[in-house]
């Protein structure tokens, strides 16, 4: 037998209809929100951008420079399994990318710009383009 339900018109229609639209990210209890936190400075001639990307590999790190527009991504595989003996506990997978863009005051000159990942810190140099000067014509 069906089971009946009554149709009740002053129910929120809308909000029976978004309501899986606006959910939060399923977090796992134990497991670190995996951002790339950045500070970044700069001198006279360059760029520095230290950002931290902890648990990734450098083969998995990505760094586009386009102008003064920089974009940092990486992706992230976390593994853990946890046995005792024969018996599983616990597994654990996580998989996803991370991604910061950001723009700088001034162009960055790509082929002077170096990258070091050491201890899950990301460290770019970014050196300035030298800003070409205006050049008056001699009208003849």
């Amino acid at each position: 037998m069906a089971n009946i339900s009554r149709y009740n018109p002053h129910s929120d229609a809308l909000d029976d209809l978004f309501r899986g639209f606006f959910m939060q990210p399923v977090k796992f209890e134990g497991q670190p929100e995996v951002q790339i936190r950045m500070d970044v400075s700069e001198d006279d001639k360059a760029y520095k951008v230290h950002a931290e990307i902890p648990g990734v590999r450098k083969e998995d790190i990505h760094v586009q420079i386009d102008g003064n527009q920089v974009s940092i991504s990486a992706e992230v595989k976390n593994e853990k399994e946890v046995k005792e003996g024969e018996k599983l506990l616990r597994s654990e997978r996580y998989y996803g990318s991370v991604s910061r863009a950001f723009s700088l005051g001034q162009e960055v000159d790509e082929d002077a710009a170096q990258a070091k990942y050491q201890d899950g810190v990301l460290e770019l140099t970014l050196p300035k383009k030298v800003a070409v000067s205006a050049r008056k014509l001699v009208i003849q």
